[in-house]
Parts: structure tokens; sequence; C-alpha cells
């Protein structure tokens, strides 16, 4: 009897995540890879402890997904589905450490999935939805120290930082807030506690491998951060932080849950034991604001402070009323029903492509557009490829412009024993030209002048395009495709000059 109890006292909990997890699962079958995720392939083929984009953690989960799964869109992006999952079920925990009820930590988790960000989170695989999943841990953490005074969670702490390092490098920024707040806040008395410095211990090793990368690497992912910075700022990537913290980190209609949370923990009598939580996330903020990054990087700090908003929502009501159907509650289930459909439709790659919705859902979220035409793209290149006399072949390679042409000819070419790709592209540039001199090569990617930069003669033989005439940067850039042949300078001469960071 005890255990009936406690399952139907939990049974939301585990419910809420499992709809969440199977909703991501269902709809992630649409369209095809991501760009980002089809980089991420290509360097899970090719595993290290490092790259110079990203960290090892996402290509080695990514690894594990080939090896279950082979190349299949839905059962490769089971781990973000997962991890958003996940995300819901502590979001509704930490409600519950707010003294939320089964109400609030209901609001809680759904505020959480039906988040812009985290929807696409749920969606693509790559390290944008691991890095938000180590933050959300981070935090949880944290709030399960402030509500037990249990110094060891200091370990998860530790450990959720020394992840989130392995896996996208904005985690400095949320770690610093961490440091923030404990030193602004009663957590300082934990400096001397063992178990802050057992925990900041277990982050430092278990970032040591990338850590060590870099050194070897001659720190070049700072290079690589610090091009891709200037590029986002000079694309105007970067001026929309302040309004993307209102309806692309949380829905807009969840906005009010948040600010309510916020001030709780930062302001209210009730809530200062919670102060750490405002600091971590004001901390985390500032530097993000004042460094100029991208609006969406912030997207993960709000759970903690919907689970602390949704758990004062539930209070409010109750001393307003203790029908469990009174009009506020009505109000606040229709609202997050309409949210979360909308949402779904908005953010997931559900709408059809010949809809009159495609052009509203595709214009607001700009990811689906890059999900379009690479199958398409290989056939291209394959045809080119089949057209080649037979003696050139053996010394043929394709040379891509991006990672992710790249990762597409690298993850379907082999339908076509298509030649190696090469690419100045980030990680690809470590890895050279291949064995030989290469004497053909296929140039995609390219506008016509930049091959003519690299080679003497180029010959146009296609134009990219896709059957749903979807704009995206493939079909709406170097979409000219060229065979071409005499570099003008010897290819190691000619490999120096060709790195790019993308």
């Amino acid at each position: 009897m005890r255990n009936c109890s406690f399952l139907k006292a939990n049974l939301h909990l585990i419910l809420i995540p499992l709809v969440v997890v199977t909703l991501h699962i269902l709809t992630n079958n649409q369209y095809g890879f991501h760009r980002d995720e089809l980089d991420l392939l290509m360097n899970a083929r090719q595993l290290d402890w490092g790259y110079v984009a990203y960290p090892p953690l996402s290509p080695f989960l990514a690894r594990i997904g080939l090896e279950l799964f082979g190349s299949s869109l839905r059962g490769l992006r089971v781990f973000p589905a997962l991890a958003q999952g996940i995300v819901v079920l502590l979001t509704m925990l930490m409600a519950r450490d707010f003294d939320a009820k089964r109400p609030g930590q209901i609001v809680a988790g759904l505020s959480a999935g039906i988040a812009p960000v985290a929807m696409v989170a749920g969606t693509l695989l790559q390290y944008m939805s691991f890095d938000y999943f180590w933050w959300v841990v981070v935090a949880f953490f944290l709030v399960r120290l402030i509500k037990t005074t249990d110094p060891r969670w200091w370990l998860g702490i530790g450990a959720g930082i020394g992840l989130g390092m392995m896996t996208k490098f904005t985690m400095v920024f949320w770690a610093a807030g961490v440091v923030v707040a404990a030193l602004a806040t009663p957590l300082r008395r934990y400096l001397r506690s063992r178990w802050l410095w057992l925990g900041a211990a277990l982050a430092l090793l278990i970032y040591l491998p990338n850590l060590i990368w870099q050194i070897q690497h001659n720190f070049i992912s700072l290079d690589f951060l610090a091009a891709i910075h200037a590029r986002d700022i000079a694309w105007g990537r970067t001026e929309g932080f302040l309004t993307d913290q209102l309806y692309a980190t949380t829905y807009p209609t969840t906005l009010p849950l948040w600010v309510i949370g916020l001030f709780f923990c930062l302001f209210s009598n009730n809530g200062k034991t919670y102060r750490p939580l405002a600091y971590l996330f004001l901390t985390t903020f500032f530097l993000l604001l004042v460094s100029r990054g991208r609006g969406y990087y912030l997207a993960p700090a709000y759970a903690m402070l919907l689970a602390a908003g949704s758990a004062r929502w539930e209070y409010w009501l109750a001393q307003r009323s203790v029908r469990p159907f009174s009009p506020g509650w009505q109000a606040t289930w229709i609202t997050l029903s309409i949210s979360f459909v909308t949402a779904v439709v908005i953010m997931k790659p559900v709408v059809p492509i010949n809809s009159t919705l495609w052009p509203i859902t595709s214009d607001i979220n700009d990811n689906v557009v890059e999900m379009i035409g690479w199958q398409e793209l290989t056939a291209q290149i394959a045809q080119i490829y089949a057209d080649i006399p037979q003696l050139e072949k053996p010394k043929t390679v394709i040379l891509a412009g991006n990672y992710g042409e790249a990762g597409a000819l690298d993850l379907y070419g082999t339908e076509y024993d298509l030649p190696p790709v090469i690419s100045g592209s980030n990680s690809l540039w470590q890895r050279g030209y291949g064995n030989f001199e290469p004497e053909s090569v296929i140039v995609v990617g390219f506008e016509r002048q930049y091959a003519d930069h690299f080679f003497k003669v180029c010959k146009q033989v296609g134009t990219v395009s896709n059957q749903y005439s979807v704009r995206n940067e493939e079909s709406s850039f170097h979409t000219s495709l060229f065979i071409c042949h005499q570099p003008r300078q010897s290819w190691e001469v000619l490999w120096a000059n060709m790195q790019w960071f993308q």
C-alpha cells in the first residue's frame, strides 16, 4: 500500500517527462539532418579528445547513437529527446524543493518543456542540446544544496560543470555565476567544506582530457571562438540578446512565471534562502550581455526561475481558492495547453513543406530550412563523379566549402562510393588533404572567384537545388558545382592557406 501511495503521489513526475520524450521522438523524423548534426556525426566517426569547434562529449554521444541506430534520423535524435525529458523532470523536482505541490510542479515542467530553445534542443543532435541539459543539472544540484544544506551536493555541481565543459564552452559563464553566488551569499560558508573543493577538483578532472588536447593544439578553440564571435557580431546575430529573453529562451506566456521566480529569489524575505539562484542568473545574464553573446545561450538558466515562479503562482492561487478547478487554475491550464500546441507546431519539424503554414513556421524557426536538400546534394555530386573518366577517379577528391556539405557527403556518400571529402573548415583542415596529391577536384560550396583563386582550371558542372525550392544556405549562396584541375600552388602550400573557421 505504501508503494502504491508513493507511486500515485509521484506519478506526474514520470508521466510528464515521458510525454515530452515521446512527443520529441515521434515528431523528430521529418525533413532531414541539420547541417550542425551532419558535422557532429562526421566527427563522431573520428573520435578524439577535442575538436576545433567544440569539446568531445557530444560527438561521443553521437557515436553511441550511430552504433545503436545507424543513420536513422529518429534514432539519432533519441538522446536529445531524452535530455529534454530529464530537463522537464529536474525542473519539476526543483519546483518541489520550492514547496510546490503537484499542480505547481506540473506547471513548472510544462513551462520548461515548451520553451522555444528547449523545443529545438529536444530535436537536434548537437552540442547545444546537451549544453542545455548540463546547465539545468548544475542548477538542480545547487537548489538541492540550498534546500538540504548537505554539502555533498557540491559533487553534483562539480560533475555538472565538468561535463558541461566537455560539451560546450559557454559553461564557463554558468560556472562563473556559481562562483559569484557562492561568494556573495551565505553559501560562502562552504568554502571551509572539503566537499566544495572536491566538487571543484571533480570538475577539473572531468574536463582535463580536453584541456590537455587544447594545450597540445595551441588552444585552437580559442581562435575559433574569437573568429565566430566576431562573425556573429558583424552579422548582427548578437543584437537581439535582450528581446530573445522575452520570447525565445522561454515561451512568451510563461514570462510572468520566471519574472515572479526571479523577484522571489532576489527580493522576498521568504525567498532569501534562494538568493544564490538570483545571483547565479544575474551574473550569467550580465556576462553574456557585456560580452555580446547570442540570446539563446541563456535559455537553460530559466528552468530554475520557472520552478520558483510556478511554486509562487500555486501559492498565490491557493490563498484565493482551494478548488482544483477554480478560474485561476482553469486559465493556467488553458494557457499552457494552447502554448504547448502552438510551440509544437512552430518549433518542431512537423509542418509539411508544401503547406501554407511552412513560410510562417520556417521564418520563425529557421533551423528547419537547413534540414532540407542534403541527400539531393549528395546525389548531384555522385552524378558528377560518375561522369569523371575512370583513369582520373583514383586521384579525385571532393572539396567542400563548409562542414554541412562535408558532413552530408561523409554520411550519404558511402551509398555512391564517393571519393574522399576534404575541407578547410574547422577540424577537417587538421585532417589534411589525404595521402595523395589530388588532380581532379569536385568543388562544392565555393563562389566562382574562390574556386579560381585556388585552381587554374575550373568548369561549372551543376547548380545546387532541392525539390521543394526551399531557400537555405546551399540553395541561395555558392550554388555552383565545379570540377577543377591544376592547383595554383603545391598542395602543401595550398592547404596551409585553406584553413577557415565556421
